[in-house]
């Protein structure tokens, strides 16, 4: 099995991975307009990597792309996220105002000093199980290792905790997020 950076190539392939791996995420079942749900979720992963992950931060992918990992850099500006406010408003519909709620919640429990934030992960339904996330994951660990960074990474789905803690994360804080919305926790990987 081969991990490479992925390139616009991938990007059809790996936004199919995205969305068939996490079509049930309880984030985003909770911050997606339910009508048009699908479709709304696959141009979320495709914005999220075409918009961002490919030209602001690092995408690694297996060969076959059953694998993906985006991670954003510690120098990363938040402002990369602006140019593309209104169309994540748009896809998220009529929950957009409860999304901006969530997110400003978690925002609070965001490391103050610069992390890689491993920001989405997924491996296709097809192929978990195999290591697959591990293989994906582990250049963007090596990265902020070999930088002496910390990493840091959230789910919203209490079956992930293990498998970060299994990568060197620990929980450093879970919220029940407001209106029946899901567990979040924040996970943080010291530097090393």
């Amino acid at each position: 099995m081969t991990v490479r950076q992925a390139t616009e190539a991938d990007v059809d392939r790996a936004v199919d991975t995205l969305t068939r791996a996490l079509i049930d995420y309880p984030m985003t079942r909770a911050c997606l307009d339910p009508d048009g749900y699908v479709e709304r979720l696959t141009q979320y992963h495709r914005l999220f990597i075409s918009g961002i992950g490919l030209p602001h931060g690092r995408v690694w992918v297996t060969d076959d792309v059953s694998a993906v990992a985006i991670w954003f850099p510690p120098d990363m500006s938040p402002d990369v996220f602006a140019p593309h406010a209104a169309a994540f408003q748009e896809i998220a519909g009529s929950r957009a105002a409860l999304t901006a709620e969530y997110a400003q919640a978690i925002g609070l429990f965001h490391p103050r000093d610069p992390v890689w934030l491993l920001a989405l992960a997924a491996v296709n339904p097809d192929h978990q199980r195999q290591g697959l996330g591990h293989a994906v994951i582990s250049p963007g660990l090596a990265t902020a290792d070999a930088a002496h960074s910390p990493a840091f990474v959230e789910t919203q789905d209490p079956e992930n905790v293990g498998f970060y803690e299994s990568l060197g994360f620990t929980v450093i804080a879970e919220l029940e997020l407001p209106h029946r919305g899901p567990t979040h926790y924040s996970m943080y990987r010291a530097a090393r």
